[in-house]
């Protein structure tokens, strides 16, 4: 091949090249799942979503399709953490969530489980 040919080849892909670059940039990105619940989750939704992922994967899944579908329609635009319980209740969902209970005491904040423990030291 000649030095002509090759610039002829190398041009011939860097005008290919260029023109998939523009189109690539033309196309916006769809939003990921992720981010459109990050859009309509608020206060606790996420903790709630999460443990309930973590103990129900394959109905969480479907669950997720559907949030996802109804905030991209706009018939969804808000979801709190009180309500994603509730509605995952409904579902026969029965989340467990890790609860603490803490309290004050002389200056100190204490777990329910750290008195308990100073208590039964005691007796």
């Amino acid at each position: 091949m000649s030095d002509a040919e090759l610039a002829s080849i190398r041009q011939k892909r860097l005008r290919e090249f260029q023109r998939r670059q523009v189109m690539r940039k033309d196309k916006p990105e769809a939003p990921s799942a992720d981010e459109i619940l990050d859009r309509i989750f608020r206060g606790r939704a996420w903790e709630i979503f999460t443990s309930a992922s973590l103990q129900f994967p394959e109905a969480m899944n479907k669950v997720k399709d559907i949030l996802v579908e109804l905030a991209s329609s706009g018939k969804l635009t808000e979801v709190s953490g009180e309500e994603l319980f509730v509605f995952l209740r409904k579902l026969g969902l029965e989340v467990r969530l890790n609860t603490k209970i803490n309290y004050v005491s002389h200056g100190q904040l204490k777990s329910l489980e750290e008195r308990m423990k100073e208590e039964l030291q005691r007796t």
